[in-house]
């Protein structure tokens, strides 16, 4: 008789109840053991900004499933409350400690499927465990946040932090009708876009009415009366109610560490393809994993629920014999704030110029549908490319409806391994309420493919502020739109339709950088003046990115 294969899998939540699911499917005879040491093996970790705030109402909504449900559904051995505490390698067997009664027990294994997760960081601030002090990770977290918000009904919170979380908290406690103080000790909020495109987010803070300070640190709290003191390192203090901790997470690697397994230099679990890490009977998956970058293919952290889902399945598959690869992750992600949402995949800008890694920027503007029906809404699209064949390194969009799809699009070009000029010739859905016949897609390939191809010289958004004495920046704009969004210091103004007849204004021995709203006329005054013998620059992404940047 065969004996049945047993599998103990540490965590739940997205990658450790994917893993005890899917292998469930493979091998009905398995045993299969779940540990989790909180009351949830899975819950929409994504969600408790929106609870929090209202637009989730229910509580139990949060619950992707329930320890019955699943248990009665997948014959999974689940044990709640019981804390994994080591792990024997040679003798594949782990020990246990239940949290309520303090029993430990050992369960030996087959295979050991770690997804322990992260948790938020905490700095030894003082005063950092002021009862005012909260982090959102888990389902407890956010009841302690919600009582305290039901039961004191403050009217002025500090979040720190302005990453996901970070901003998601912030529009949900403005939903909630507090004063927001968003704290940031970068320059930018969102990391996982550039600094230009996280511009149009910083704006768009300030318009909703959040108090936003960037580059700035915090450095300790106090309780005073019936407030909490932030103090920061501008040497001043911001009085509230409560602050909300959001300044990322690490991953939980004790475990792993202890065990002898080895962990990769941002401090994950380290995995090969299959999820497997040093110890060929364990996997690891989810937020401690440290997995490849599909664009760079250097090791990295992302803590982000679908590739941790991915990673479950694809553990589970080799842990029950199959042959499964992760190829890779791209940081595919979203994020809404307010009437705006931010979205990016694969690599940034900072990042290829940090890696050494040759690229080219193109930026367009697009409508989330045609322009004639009612309620299109403007998005900035960023594109980083290959100056040889062109393929595409990443994206990233800002804007109204419709970022989503769009993002959503271009990340499954990268994963394909497309260029720019693949994203000219898609075929996208097309009717007026839903888009445009260019895609604003297609659209960025357009304008990518004719830097490629020479049609046209782009000038980076940071050229207008260093114009020399042999350079005059061209705005191609009406004057109607001067005086509606604003005028560029020093710039010549000769509108696109005029061009033509005026060139006799203008100096075959400078060269000119030609600015319009979002860059299309500038493309049409560049062929124009090219055609005449003028050296010109377009300015790609136009003033609609510039007037982020003043």
């Amino acid at each position: 008789m065969v004996k049945s294969k047993k599998v103990l899998i540490v965590g739940g939540v997205a990658g450790g109840a994917t893993a005890a699911a899917r292998a469930r499917r493979l091998d009905e005879s398995a045993e299969i053991v779940l540990f989790e040491r909180g009351d949830y093996i899975s819950f929409a970790n994504c969600g408790l900004p929106y609870y929090i705030g209202g637009p989730i109402s229910e509580r139990d909504d949060l619950l992707v499933t329930t320890p019955d449900k699943f248990s009665r559904r997948y014959r999974i051995d689940i044990r709640l409350g019981d804390e994994v505490t080591a792990i024997d390698r040679h003798a594949r067997r782990i020990t246990v400690r239940n949290r309520k009664s303090r029993r430990t027990y050992r369960e030996d294994y087959d295979t050991l499927i770690l997804s322990p997760g992260a948790v938020p960081v905490k700095p030894p601030l003082p005063g950092i465990e002021s009862e005012r002090i909260f982090t959102i990770r888990t389902i407890p977290d956010t009841d302690k946040l919600k009582d305290f918000l039901d039961s004191r009904r403050p009217k002025r919170a500090v979040v720190v932090g302005g990453g996901f979380i970070g901003l998601e908290m912030t529009e949900n406690l403005k939903r909630r009708g507090l004063e927001v103080i968003l704290i940031e000790l970068a320059d930018q909020v969102l990391p996982s876009l550039d600094p230009e495109m996280a511009a149009a987010v910083h704006d768009h803070l300030k318009e909703q009415g959040v108090e936003l300070r960037l580059g700035t640190g915090v450095t300790g709290f106090a309780d005073e009366s019936e407030n909490l003191v932030v103090m920061t390192s501008r040497m001043d203090h911001e009085v509230c109610d409560l602050a909300v901790l959001s300044i990322g997470v690490r991953p939980e690697n004790e475990l792993a560490r202890a065990a002898g397994l080895a962990i990769g230099a941002h401090g994950g679990i380290q995995t090969d393809a299959a999820m497997r890490t040093s110890d060929p009977h364990i996997y690891a998956v989810g937020d401690a994993a440290e997995v490849t970058d599909f664009v760079g293919g250097k090791p990295v952290l992302i803590p982000l629920a679908g590739p941790a889902n991915k990673q479950g399945r694809i553990a589970a598959d080799n842990a029950m014999g199959r042959t499964s690869i992760f190829r890779g992750t791209q940081g595919t992600s979203i994020v809404k704030l307010f009437d705006l949402t931010a979205a990016s995949t694969g690599a940034s800008e900072t990042s290829l110029k940090r890696d050494g890694t040759a690229h080219l920027v193109s930026y367009t503007d697009g409508l989330s549908h045609a322009s004639y029906y009612p309620g299109a809404e403007v998005m900035l699209i960023k594109l980083l490319f290959s100056p040889g064949n062109g393929r595409l390194l990443g994206a990233q969009i800002v804007g109204g409806r419709g970022v989503d799809k769009r993002i959503d699009v271009l990340a499954t070009a990268i994963r394909g391994e497309m260029s720019v000029f693949d994203l000219e010739e898609l075929e996208l859905a097309y009717a007026p309420p839903y888009s445009s016949a260019k895609d604003p897609v297609n659209l960025a390939g357009y304008h990518a493919a004719n830097i490629l191809k020479g049609d046209v010289k782009i000038a980076d958004w940071r050229r207008l502020k260093a114009a020399g004495d042999d350079t005059v920046i061209l705005d191609v704009r009406t004057e109607p739109e001067l005086e509606t969004d604003g005028k560029i210091p020093g710039a010549v103004n000769i509108p696109i339709d005029q061009l033509r007849d005026r060139l006799g204004e203008l100096d075959h021995g400078k060269t000119y950088i030609l600015v319009c709203l979002a860059g299309l006329r500038s493309y049409l005054g560049c062929r124009i003046l090219s055609a005449h013998g003028y050296e010109c620059l377009s300015v790609s992404g136009g003033y609609m990115l510039c007037r982020h940047l003043r």
